[in-house]
């Protein structure tokens, strides 16, 4: 079976449409048309038609437009449908004044496709070492938000702005980071990141680059890896350290307060003690001159009285008494006066 291959061109041509104009068949028609005045005509459309697409231009939403005549600054733009001197008299440079820019440090984002579905980190640990305040050594990746604050010192007033930039973030950041030890680098990032930001804000107001600093973002910061077994060692020793020093003051809280408990204790007891002695010797010296004033008053019946008294407390004390009279002149010894009668015992047992 053969082919039509003309029909089925037809039968094509019908369904989609005629075909656009090549670029020979515009040239053919161009050289047709006939102007008045010939090629000068001709020349004159070519340059108004270049002049009104050279005079007419567009900012996006998130930039402004900084005009330049010859090279000097005229003014600046904003965002929407503009016009300029065509002709390369005036030149425009769009800068993006409110689109967050960031610069990366330590490390650099790549995206895995064309798509830029995923993404993956390439590691730059040059960059990223840097050496503390105690002599250790950090990896320190962070990354560095930004936006155009001032257009005209963006673009005149430095030569390059993104060196600049990285530059004066490195520094300030070795700044930061060598002001403090290792363990403040792993534990205390955001500090450093907003100490950092201080630091490189005012380095950058300095220069007039004309940017200003959104955030600072630390990223995971870590020792270098040939350190990395010894740093966990001394971590865990570290940390060994600071579980005794707890423990040790455990036990002081419990035993300094006992035995401050104990000292005040014996301190009452020892100032009861004297007020209790001093209040009895007081006491007794009362007693003994309202005694002594009686005594003056009644001598003999005083006496008489305390002796009286003193008998009655001796008395009782004294245990078995015996009464010997003095015109006793045979007086056999009394043995056993003081035991019990032993006969009369064993006659009651029975």
């Amino acid at each position: 079976m053969s082919w039509d291959w003309e029909k089925l061109k037809q039968q094509q041509q019908q369904t989609r449409g005629p075909a656009p104009p090549q670029m020979d068949e515009v040239v053919k028609n161009l050289k047709k048309i006939k102007l008045p005045g010939g090629p000068i005509v001709f020349v004159l459309l070519f340059v108004v038609v270049l002049g009104i697409y050279t005079s007419v231009y567009k900012i996006d939403t998130e930039e402004v437009g900084v005009v330049q005549r010859f090279g000097k600054y005229i003014k600046s733009t904003q965002p929407g449908l503009n016009f300029k001197l065509p002709f390369g008299i005036e030149t425009v440079t769009p800068v993006p004044v409110r689109r967050i820019l960031k610069e990366e440090f330590g490390f650099t984002s790549q995206r895995a496709s064309s798509r830029g579905r995923s993404s993956f980190t390439t590691e730059n640990t040059n960059e990223a070492l840097m050496l503390t305040g105690d002599l250790n050594v950090a990896v320190v990746p962070w990354i560095v938000q930004y936006r155009v604050k001032d257009p005209y010192n963006y673009l005149f007033k430095v030569q390059n702005v993104t060196r600049l930039l990285r530059d004066m973030s490195e520094a300030s950041m070795r700044l930061v980071v060598g002001d403090r030890s290792i363990n403040e680098i792993l534990t205390k990032r955001a500090e450093i990141a907003d100490a950092a930001k201080v630091v490189l804000q005012a380095e950058l107001d300095n220069s007039e680059a004309g940017i200003t600093i959104s955030t600072i973002e630390m990223k995971r910061t870590n020792v270098p890896g040939p350190v990395q077994d010894s740093f966990n060692e001394v971590n865990q020793a570290t940390q060994e350290k600071e579980r005794m020093i707890y423990q040790a003051r455990e036990e002081y809280n419990k035993a300094i307060p006992t035995a401050r408990g104990d000292a005040e204790r014996v301190v009452k007891a020892a100032e009861g003690y004297a007020l209790d002695r001093v209040n009895r010797a007081k006491g007794d010296a009362d007693r003994f001159k309202s005694v002594y004033a009686e005594y003056i008053k009644a001598k003999d019946v005083t006496t008489r009285r305390l002796y009286l008294e003193t008998l009655k407390e001796l008395l009782p004390r004294m245990g078995p008494k015996y009464i010997v009279d003095d015109n006793q002149s045979n007086l056999l010894p009394l043995l056993n006066l003081n035991q019990p009668d032993l006969k009369n015992i064993a006659g009651a047992s029975k």
